[in-house]
């Protein structure tokens, strides 16, 4: 039977069902063959907070979305225009999100008197009319996946187990995937499991085969290849990309990589990652807590290490004191924060950006300490070579705040030329003739020298009491520690010398509101403007990678408009850094929903500050 082909520039799937229907599996490769075809994309993983909620009940929900297109895109989507739900609790998480007219994939096999009484459905909705306004293909995907693995010696169970492998075969018909690479994982993943690695193959190119045969999809999508940059390129998360980014900058600058870590959602894969890398010099501890992981790699930044601990808010909070000790010490060390929601353990799977006073000022005393912060999945490589650069630079702890969204999610990435990233020179001290000084500073930097310790000539006496400068003693002058509180102070604003200043995208200069975020609002800011724009309307952009310190012609910048909006994943945190620090109010605009910033919304707020003026 020939399908009509209908091309498309764009579309949106989610995949949800419950935490055991593998639908995070069934979207990561989905999207893999999507990047290997060429498109464009942009994923937002969703993970349920409970680790294994009672199937079918709406706490136990997993979806994937993934927005790809044949064009350069900027997020996961607002919306999907494919819902696939696994089960009741799935179609009744996501329903709510699902615009008229979209499709919709049901698993009716799941759509059961007792699934249906878990969620609250007196009856089905795929038989009450309560659906009639989205195109449903109701289909009995379980059944139909045992029916095709009938011949296989495998479990009734397993074979319902591969009903998400029919699915992915469905949809990768539908929207012309390629199969080649599935098709190998598969062979990889059960390798040890013949029996199960054909049966899921087989599921796999029954859903393929199914879509090509059946009557109920007499439409196939087409979406062509992106034009992207000439290159390389791989499909990369965040964490993914952090990782990397710490094994480069190791490289960069000639120093080991000491990573100690305590596994938490949803920072983990950072340090199951960077484990992979030993030939690179990297080193990692899985300590016992968040304290003596802080601790481990603090120590090994004391040793000629470049230390690294990974962690989300609750470890940051723990971690605090080493922080600060880090800060008395004046040694170099990366402390990365995937943030999640919070507060305390909060919504652990779910984004925020609610750590940036935290990071700020969240230790005892007069502690600061730079933030970095990347903009997206990709751009968390850069970031770290950066906050590594400053770390060893200047002699200081830098927090990288990165988020749960940009850790999961996906983007394509431009591999990069390797001999042009950044050269970090560690710089470190050397005998002389004269008596080593362990705080003597660099006149331009004001960092102090970084002595490994046995090195003869350079022994020198370091902790947590405060230190008589130059010398490094211990003193309790109230004088000197004035004086060194006020160093340590200067240092960290002198690096506003050191950075790019902030970019301004105006494109018609005519513009009177600036909008501007930080993190991983960026994708949703950008692609709002966008919309803005097109309506007819002036608008200008900029996006902060620095938060301290800010760039040094940010105040100039904010004083160039009349109005500045900052949407951000909290209750107005830069926002206040912005009004305490430059007196220049702001309009904020603030969401602590556990999820990204809607396009849509962003671009409604936009346009109402516009049209007030």
């Amino acid at each position: 039977m020939t399908k009509q082909v209908q091309q498309l520039d764009r579309v949106i799937i989610r995949f949800a069902g419950d935490s055991g229907d593998g639908m995070q599996l069934t979207g990561d490769r989905f999207t893999q063959e999507t990047a290997a075809f060429g498109n464009d994309l942009s994923t937002l993983p969703n993970f349920p907070a409970e680790i294994r909620a009672p199937a079918g009940t709406l706490p136990g929900v997993s979806s994937f979305q993934l927005h790809f297109a044949d064009h350069d895109i900027l997020t996961p989507g607002d919306a999907p225009n494919v819902l696939v739900a696994m089960n009741p609790a799935a179609l009744k998480a996501n329903l709510g999100d699902l615009p008229h007219g979209a499709d919709l994939i049901v698993n009716t096999d799941e759509f059961t008197k007792r699934n249906l009484a878990k969620v609250g459905y007196a009856t089905s909705p795929v038989e009450d009319d309560s659906l009639s306004e989205y195109r449903v293909h109701a289909l009995p995907l379980t059944s139909m996946t045992v029916k095709a693995l009938e011949d296989f010696d495998i479990s009734k169970k397993d074979a319902e187990r591969a009903k998400n492998m029919f699915a992915l075969g469905l949809l990768s018909w539908l929207y012309h995937r390629p199969t080649e690479g599935t098709l190998a994982f598969l062979e990889r993943k059960f390798a040890s499991k013949p029996e199960i690695m054909k049966a899921n193959i087989a599921a796999f190119q029954a859903g393929w085969s199914y879509g090509e045969t059946t009557e109920a999809f007499s439409v196939q999508y087409e979406i062509k290849p992106a034009e992207h940059e000439p290159g390389l390129y791989r499909n990369i998360t965040g964490n993914l990309a952090l990782a990397y980014g710490l094994v480069a900058a190791g490289v960069q600058s000639g120093l080991p990589i000491f990573l100690g870590s305590y596994p938490i959602t949803p920072a983990s894969d950072i340090l199951h990652e960077i484990s992979k890398h030993k030939r690179f010099g990297v080193r990692t501890f899985q300590a016992e807590d968040e304290i003596a992981a802080v601790g481990a790699a603090l120590g090994a930044s004391f040793g000629g290490s470049l230390g690294v601990t990974t962690t989300s808010g609750p470890g940051i909070a723990l971690k605090s004191e080493t922080i600060g000790l880090g800060v008395a010490t004046e040694l170099p060390l990366l402390v990365i924060d995937v943030q999640r929601a919070g507060p305390s353990t909060g919504l652990p799977t779910k984004t925020e950006q609610a750590d940036l006073l935290q990071a700020m000022y969240g230790r005892n005393g007069e502690a600061p300490v730079p933030v970095v912060a990347p903009q997206s999945p990709s751009d968390c490589f850069d970031a770290a070579i950066e906050a590594a650069r400053i770390a060893v630079k200047y002699r200081t702890p830098v927090i990288l705040l990165s988020d749960g969204y940009l850790a999961n999610g996906s983007e394509p990435w431009k591999l990069p030329d390797v001999a042009s990233l950044p050269k970090i020179e560690p710089n470190f001290a050397e005998p002389s003739q004269e008596e080593f000084q362990p705080f003597e500073r660099d006149p331009a930097t004001l960092a102090r020298p970084w002595a490994v310790p046995g090195t003869a000539g350079l022994e020198h006496r370091i902790g947590g009491l405060e230190k008589a400068d130059v010398t490094g003693n211990i003193s309790y002058d109230p004088g000197n520690h004035d004086r060194m509180v006020r160093l340590r102070q200067a240092k960290i604003d002198g690096i506003a010398n050191d950075i790019a200043p902030l970019a301004v995208d105006d494109p018609s200069g005519d513009a009177r509101v600036l909008v501007m975020g930080w993190g991983g609002t960026y994708g949703a800011i950008s692609a709002a403007v966008r919309r803005v724009r097109a309506s007819g309307r002036n608008i200008a952009q900029a996006h902060l990678r620095h938060l301290n310190p800010f760039p040094a012609n940010l105040p100039e910048v904010l004083r160039s408009y009349d109005k500045v909006i900052v949407p951000e994943i909290n209750l107005g945190q830069l926002a206040l850094l912005l009004r305490g620090r430059l007196l220049i109010d702001v309009i904020g605009y603030n969401q602590v929903r556990g999820l990204p910033f809607k396009a849509e919304e962003l671009q409604g707020v936009i346009q109402d500050v516009i049209d007030s003026e």
